[in-house]
């Protein structure tokens, strides 16, 4: 049941905000938009607002949601370990309050890995899901899935030593995070008062998720939804670029390129929501 309701106008665009309860969590939520059912799930620490100017360029043709994860700024959370199947289900109860359709679902990183698991525990309410470059670490052969596995640990032990600062600078340069790669109106925010128990939370319990996720690849192939393995096309050299092209190959299905690399979605939003739109429209769509 969603509480705490407001709108808000935002250019030609009205943001409709709330919270939602769900079992052992309230998340925060934002509806934009008309059109088509399209859920935005952000990747590392990121929350609703890492979406914005994605979501913005989507809304003249698509209803956007975007909300906090779980434990992610206007989001709380009671459990005290997390699943990505936990993060699955809060994204199903956000799309039912919305609609009883399949919607279109877009996930990067840990978004992408969480819109899969949806997928595959929620194959109904899902008609195409876009995955940019998820940690699927089991496709990865040896020794690729240790020295990724190696990143997330040594992250988790920098951030236990050191704090937040330095474990994002190690992490960032795994998957070559480059600020620099973006659209010259992309603004570098600074951080907000949530970033640092933000990034806390990432390291201390989506970290171990991801490293303890397996995939059951059998239902994710039975799913009727369109399952899209997406790469970014200046991410060719890190491990999550892999794991989406293996995806692929898994699946006996394409891979579609993006702009930028593994964070485009938020430094080029403008060239991401035209080409999934494109994506998204393949073939006619899920309402075509």
């Amino acid at each position: 049941m969603a509480v705490n309701g407001l709108t808000e106008e935002n250019g030609d665009q009205t943001m409709k905000e709330s919270v939602l309860e769900v079992p052992g969590a309230r998340l925060h939520q934002f509806v934009r938009g008309s059109g088509p059912l399209l859920l935005l799930i952000a990747g590392g620490f990121g929350d609703a607002s890492v979406n914005e100017a994605l979501a913005t360029r989507l809304a003249d043709r698509y209803t956007v949601l975007t909300y906090d994860r779980r434990g992610l700024s206007g989001s709380t959370t009671d459990e005290s370990e997390l699943t990505l199947a936990t993060h699955a289900d809060d994204a199903s109860r956000l799309l039912s309050a919305l609609t009883t359709e399949p919607a279109y679902v877009y996930g990067s990183s840990v978004g992408a890995a969480i819109a899969l698991e949806l997928t595959i525990r929620h194959p109904g309410q899902v008609g195409a899901v876009v995955a940019h470059e998820p940690p699927t670490l089991q496709l990865l052969p040896e020794p690729e899935r240790a020295v990724a596995i190696q990143d997330f640990l040594a992250t988790e032990e920098t951030f236990k030593a050191e704090g937040a600062g330095p474990a994002l600078r190690r992490f960032g340069k795994a998957i070559d995070i480059d600020p620099a790669d973006r659209e010259p109106d992309v603004e570098m925010r600074s951080p907000g008062p949530e970033h640092l128990s933000n990034v806390a939370f990432l390291f201390t319990y989506d970290f171990p998720a991801i490293r303890a996720q397996t995939f059951d690849m059998t239902q994710l192939k039975g799913s009727p939804a369109r399952v899209v393995p997406a790469v970014g096309e200046n991410s060719s050299h890190i491990w999550p670029h892999k794991c989406a092209r293996l995806l692929a190959e898994e699946l006996g299905t394409p891979y579609e390129t993006f702009p930028g690399g593994h964070n485009g979605y938020r430094f080029r939003p403008r060239a991401t929501a035209e080409r999934l739109h494109q994506v998204l429209n393949q073939d006619g769509g899920i309402h075509g």
